[in-house]
């Protein structure tokens, strides 16, 4: 049972229940980015298992024809326990979703998983085209990787960073990350032809990127958290691009304690939204 205040973050704990909350936020123009909860697996059975799920998902919004896509975290489809059972889960994702029709997003997740979830992203992006790749602005290799993505097909969305790397790979001061956040929305809005995705809740950091895509012409959306400034969303979708990232499933309490703690105002989001009925 998920209690009221982490439930305000999530889609539910079964793909049907997922589903019918993409249906709900389809309805306000927003499209959802649909993430079954569970990472760092050491077991092949609950990597294949999720892999599974995944699968049938994009099945089920190929069907219906949903604005939906899939979001799945590297060490949850096996990167832990090996890159053959990493590299087999995945493409058997990627491939099925790209049968479909159905977008797949690789999540970026803590600093030691940076370079397989890069290479994975290109290999997959030269096979397939229809994913995308998380980066974040807090790695000091963000820039470079970056460079490296430009002449790729795909999407590449720019987030802050929710883990916290240890200084020698990452900017620590906030000041810092925000400089970073927006040198690499100009890069990339100069840079990428296939789009940018903005995954923040940054008034500022939204009306650059309006800005830069004025500029340069570059097609974007933003992407921003189920729970985090909703009605903002709804707003948006009115004039832009937006997906809200939906994670689901019954392994919450990890995410939920990460997104509690990677921003003291989103506790402020969610006891206001609870507050408020």
């Amino acid at each position: 049972m998920i209690p009221p205040l982490a439930r305000r973050f999530l889609a539910g704990e079964t793909p049907d229940a997922a589903l019918t909350h993409a249906a709900s936020v389809n309805e306000r123009n927003v499209g959802a980015i649909l993430n079954l909860l569970g990472e760092h697996y050491d077991d092949r059975e609950a990597a294949a298992a999720d892999a599974e799920t995944y699968c049938r998902l994009a099945s089920d919004i190929a069907a219906t024809d949903l604005n939906a896509c899939l979001s799945v975290k590297p060490t949850q489809l096996g990167l832990a326990i090996g890159e053959a059972c990493f590299r087999d889960n995945l493409e058997t994702v990627v491939a099925h979703a790209a049968e479909r029709d159905v977008f797949v997003w690789l999540d970026m997740e803590d600093h030691g998983t940076t370079a397989p979830t890069l290479d994975a992203f290109e290999r997959h992006a030269r096979d397939h085209g229809d994913v995308g790749v998380c980066v974040q602005a807090n790695l000091k290799r963000t820039g470079t990787d970056l460079e490296r993505l430009a002449g790729l097909p795909g999407k590449v969305r720019l987030v802050k960073g929710a883990y916290n790397p240890p200084a020698a790979v990452a900017h620590t001061d906030r000041e810092c990350i925000e400089a970073r956040m927006r040198e690499n929305l100009e890069f990339m809005f100069r840079e990428f032809e296939d789009g940018v995705a903005l995954g923040s809740h940054d008034p500022d950091l939204i009306a650059l990127s309006a800005d830069l895509h004025e500029t340069y012409g570059t097609p974007y959306e933003i992407q921003m958290l189920l729970g985090v400034r909703t009605q903002a969303q709804y707003d948006l979708a009115a004039h832009h691009d937006v997906y809200q990232y939906a994670p689901f499933g019954t392994r919450w309490p990890a995410y939920f304690y990460r997104r509690m703690t990677e921003r003291w105002e989103n506790v402020g989001f969610a006891l206001r939204a609870l507050l408020s009925g």
